[in-house]
């Protein structure tokens, strides 16, 4: 299972909105025979690869997918039937599959007479779909803030210069982890004050696999034509509240746009937002994991990196799970997970 979670972890920057799935068949005698993993949307399943590998080795094997085998015909036909088909035996799955057109696997797998065993290295198998499985378990997109900062917490100069807050490896790295993502979302401030691209650049220059879709949340319209988010270069959403909606206060319904991201197919969004996005997002339980690149330096003044959440003491902090720490080049980057949401927190400075 270790095996098929680390060939599932191939796809990372190539499936959404699919969840990446790895799998090994292994003989009577326990020796492999074949392995795949899915690669892209519409391209064959970990399985069906693995299948194919294993030819007629497969009669008699056992099949260790990370995720449970789909039991539905979208644009592939099901794997349960393949492995049914080729003479498998026995499946282990990692986690079952919560997406309710495709669950259903391990009982369609039993009713074949196949041997099912469920739970088998669930951590590692959640972890390595921990984006996709909350997307689909939340109905809306699994949401990652990430932000540059110096070592006292701001974002920006006084003078509101950012670039560059971070070196060049923190920004590369950057990079990486938006071409894991199908989505970005900023608002309209940042896009007034900084122009952004918001597309992702390979390190070495070489053409990009996915281009994010690039979204501004600007409940006015005040994303200019010539901004550079309007460049052609990757689709396009400027976010009004005409066409998401606005919450009591008249401000973009964030939540509503998440649920109109995960109606559009979108499974991973990268919050690259201002303190006031931020916060907003943040205070309504809508931030998954951070990912924060701080920079051994100090600037005592500017914005920080995110607004009022409605803390307003130690009791109600916002405590992390801290999952990654290393250095790349003179910064450090930090991940950690946010615990799942509750009650929502006390209203917010209002989004962009």
């Amino acid at each position: 299972m270790r095996r098929a979670v680390e060939l599932a972890a191939r796809g990372l920057t190539t499936t959404l909105p699919n969840p990446v799935v790895g799998c090994v068949l292994l003989d009577a005698s326990g020796e492999p025979v074949g392995e795949g993993w899915h690669e892209r949307p519409g391209g064959p399943h970990a399985e069906v690869v693995a299948l194919a590998v294993a030819g007629e080795r497969a009669r008699g094997s056992t099949a260790i997918v990370s995720l449970e085998p789909c039991a539905h015909t979208g644009r592939t036909e099901p794997c349960v039937d393949a492995l049914i088909a080729a003479g498998v035996i026995r499946v282990v799955v990692g986690v079952r599959d919560p997406w309710p057109p495709a669950a259903g696997g391990a009982d369609r797998l039993r009713e074949g007479g196949v041997d099912v065993e469920l739970g088998v290295e669930e951590s590692a198998a959640e972890a390595v779909n921990r984006v996709w499985l909350t997307a689909v378990r939340r109905r809306r997109p699994y949401v990652t803030w990430k932000l540059a900062a110096t070592l006292d917490g701001r974002v920006a100069a006084a003078d509101g210069g950012s670039r560059w807050i971070t070196g060049p490896e923190a920004r590369a790295d950057a990079h990486e982890l938006r071409a894991r993502c199908d989505t970005v979302l900023v608002g309209v401030g940042t896009v007034l004050a900084d122009d952004p691209q918001l597309t992702v650049r390979s390190a070495d220059g070489g053409p990009v696999q996915r281009q994010p879709l690039r979204v501004v949340a600007d409940t006015h319209g005040r994303t200019p034509e010539q901004a550079r988010v309007r460049d052609g270069q990757a689709d396009t959403w400027v976010a009004t509240g005409a066409s998401v909606g606005t919450d009591p206060d008249g401000r973009l319904d964030l939540r509503c746009l998440l649920r109109d991201l995960y109606e559009r197919d979108r499974r991973h969004v990268l919050l690259e937002g201002g303190p006031a996005l931020a916060a907003a997002m943040v205070a309504a339980g809508l931030v998954d994991s951070v990912v924060a690149y701080v920079a051994p330096a100090l600037l005592g003044d500017g914005p920080a990196a995110l607004g009022s959440v409605g803390v307003t003491s130690l009791a109600d902090v916002l405590r992390l799970d801290l999952v990654d720490v290393r250095r790349l080049g003179p910064d450090v980057r930090i991940e950690a997970h946010l615990p799942p949401p509750t009650t929502p927190r006390p209203p917010s400075p209002p989004a962009p």
